[in-house]
């Protein structure tokens, strides 16, 4: 990856923490610094984990602002071109009045690195960059930011470890190219066992005060 491409992808991850803290802050104000460090912290961890999983596996890992382009289950169903989607969190909250907190919003790309294609068994098959190693880079970030909200609650830290439960509850919504998605297309049941597990997590960070 380019410089260039490494600065974009800093910056995509500073704006995104930005807008989700305001979108966390909008009834509460005097949070919104707490809660864009925090965001910024969570997304950061969330990318390098995917970029040192995806080392394991040769395989390039970008960030980048979510777009929606499947609107469905089936990979058939989706719109001509991708529509951005990195404001939806601040529309809604300003719509809703602070009532609905959406917090997806960054997605990732993948690319085989040209160790993984010139590996030294030569054999091209296992060159193909399939949705299982997506679901392992995805599933891995998740698992790495739960650690952190553990740690983060256990230190003092609640409203880090809220706000880290609640993306990776958001992240597991099978929609658009979520990092759910990525999980739900490698294997169903394997995401509804994930989501089952984000959802009792859920249930732990709304008992957080």
């Amino acid at each position: 990856m380019s410089t260039k491409e490494n600065w974009k992808e800093i910056t995509t991850v500073i704006i995104a923490a930005l807008v989700l803290g305001l979108t966390v802050a909008y009834k509460d104000h005097e949070i919104f610094y707490y809660a864009a460090i925090s965001f910024l912290i969570i997304l950061t961890l969330n990318v390098l984990v995917k970029k040192a999983v995806g080392h394991y596996f040769e395989i390039g890992v970008r960030t980048k602002f979510w777009t929606w382009y499947q609107f469905g289950l089936r990979k058939d169903w989706h719109f001509k071109k991708p529509v951005p989607m990195m404001w939806l969190p601040l529309i809604l909250v300003l719509f809703t009045k602070g009532f609905f907190l959406w917090l997806g919003i960054l997605e990732f790309d993948v690319e085989a690195k040209t160790e993984r294609v010139s590996r030294r068994h030569g054999l091209y098959r296992f060159t193909e960059v399939t949705e299982w190693h997506m679901a392992w880079i995805a599933t891995w970030a998740l698992a790495a930011n739960f650690a952190l909200a553990i740690i983060a609650y256990i230190v003092g830290f609640e409203l880090f470890a809220k706000l880290s439960i609640y993306f990776i509850a958001w992240s597991m919504v099978p929609l658009a190219r979520f990092d759910g998605a990525k999980i739900f297309y490698a294997s169903r049941a394997f995401w509804i066992i994930a989501f089952a597990i984000a959802m009792i997590i859920l249930g732990w960070g709304l008992t957080i005060v």
